[in-house]
């Protein structure tokens, strides 16, 4: 469900999405609103879940993360029992950066980091393959990252 933001409260994102450490003072300045009134609208974007969290993006490689895969997944069979106990397992390892439910001819993609291809391959035949509801596995290798972000565009007309 979209939530209304008049331009004030996307000035507030947009400002947020480039520096989320920015100081109350530096927004309220930026935006050119009061303080107390740029704390109570950024206290509202969280509260109404706009704002789902602010996070630290780290490089992965200059902690020794070689490896960055895409890993397609199909269950079997696909029920809810089965997609409960799966997701629990991709919960519980931080190798798995990001899942996604799609349509189409697989059910999940995952992101995958590694320091390397053998820590890679342990993690899938070690650990994800141990989920005996996975029936498919396909990985494609990251071998070059030409973007990534995660700014969503925000602009005024909308």
């Amino acid at each position: 469900m979209a939530i209304t933001l008049d331009h004030i409260d996307k000035a507030i994102l947009r400002e947020l999405q480039e520096d989320a450490s920015i100081s109350n003072l530096n927004l309220s300045k930026k935006i050119g609103l009061s303080p107390s009134a740029c704390l109570a609208r950024k206290k509202n974007l969280i509260e109404t879940g706009v704002i789902k969290k602010f996070a630290t993006i780290v490089d992965e490689k200059k902690l020794g993360m070689e490896v960055l895969a895409f890993v397609f997944i199909n269950l079997s069979p696909l029920n809810r029992k089965t997609i409960h106990t799966f997701l629990e397992d991709v919960h519980k390892y931080p190798q798995i950066q990001e899942c996604y439910t799609l349509t189409g001819s697989h059910d999940y993609l995952l992101k995958i980091v590694a320091k390397d291809m053998i820590s890679y391959r342990n993690f899938i035949i070690d650990s994800l393959m141990q989920n005996a509801s996975i029936s498919f596995v396909e990985t494609s290798m990251v071998i070059g990252v030409d973007k990534r972000t995660v700014y969503v565009p925000i602009h005024e007309d909308e």
